[in-house]
């Protein structure tokens, strides 16, 4: 009888209750997307939740599926100055989320700038929202009553003030003194000058360290300076071989020799005995001269190495070129 059990319980059905079978399977098929839908609904209102949050008074009611306070404002662009449950708390179902917003502010501190949202309306009351007290020689820009506004930098200094104590020459002057006994053109310093000594002391104003301005309060002089005094030539002739010479000026020059080239002056005129090579920018080209050991020369022609107080004197033979070699004399520019 067993047997006979299982062999029937293992022999195929008929075709009959096949057909049956998939009838009653396809009869509830269509409760498949039913059945899915109900577990995404289910999905849905476990990942969401129904939070208040109240902005600067104004409340509404909103699904979010934020796990934070702060993911929260970030999901809604909102920018604190203060909010309650604080940003790094959890976000629970039916919580209810106080948020004030204000304007972003840069705050410098002794040189560190960071940014801050407050909701105050003057820079004062931005300070009392950070804890901040005028104190211990703080400044702060703008003024306290200044109104706040999107982006303002303030910035608070540590201002500080010192006494300075220095001491400076103090320039003497020249004074020039008239001499019928020098040529015009020739100056000769009869007593050197000596600077002076003073003590200033300063006032100095410090911000962050950095010195920001200084006032001085006192000066006293410790020693005076003493004038330099410089005869000034005043005669303006020469007697040279029985003539009187009048000049305009006396220049002391170094001068060199030179003979026949092969090439005319700058001039255009030949080279010859009174001929002098100068620098126009010293002595005009056209010049009447007399040189000291020379005699008379006109400036007719000029060279490249021939700059500032130099004169090159034209000798007819080499040898006296070289015996005349380079020597320092007086020049007079005749009138």
């Amino acid at each position: 009888m067993a047997a006979l059990d299982w062999y029937t319980f293992k022999r195929p059905l008929p075709r009959e209750a096949t057909a049956v079978r998939r009838r009653t399977y396809r009869r509830y098929l269509w409760l498949v997307p039913l059945l899915l839908a109900a577990l995404l609904v289910g999905g849905y209102g476990w990942a969401f939740k129904e939070v208040t949050v109240v902005v600067d008074g104004q409340e509404r009611v909103l699904r979010t599926s934020a796990r934070t306070v702060g993911e929260l404002l970030r999901k809604l662009g909102l920018r604190a100055a203060h909010v309650e449950p604080p940003e790094e708390g959890p976000l629970a179902r039916g919580a209810v989320v106080n948020v004030v917003t204000g304007r972003q502010v840069r705050l410098v501190v002794q040189g560190e700038e960071r940014e801050i949202y407050t909701r105050g309306q003057t820079v004062a009351e931005v300070l009392a929202e950070q804890g901040i007290t005028l104190e211990g020689g703080l400044r702060v820009e703008p003024a306290p009553e200044t109104p706040v506004t999107e982006n303002m930098l303030v910035r608070l200094i540590k201002v500080e003030h010192a006494s300075v104590v220095e001491e400076v020459d103090i320039p003497y002057g020249i004074r020039r003194e008239p001499s019928d006994r020098l040529l015009k053109g020739e100056t000769r310093v009869l007593r050197k000058g000596r600077p002076g000594l003073e003590r200033r002391v300063w006032e100095v104003e410090f911000h962050d360290g950095q010195e920001a301005g200084r006032q001085l309060k006192e000066t006293q002089v410790l020693a005076p300076p003493v004038d330099e005094i410089v005869a000034v030539g005043t005669t303006q002739t020469i007697s040279r071989g029985g003539q009187v010479l009048r000049f305009s000026r006396v220049l002391t020059m170094l001068a060199t020799a030179y003979t026949y080239t092969g090439y005319n002056t700058a001039s255009g005129v030949p080279p010859g005995p009174g001929v002098a090579a100068v620098d126009p920018a010293v002595i005009p080209m056209g010049t009447r001269l007399y040189v000291e050991g020379y005699g008379f020369a006109v400036a007719l022609d000029r060279g490249s190495s021939i700059k500032g107080n130099r004169i090159d004197l034209f000798f007819p033979e080499e040898a006296d070129a070289w015996r005349w070699g380079a020597r320092w004399v007086k020049v007079y520019v005749l009138d």
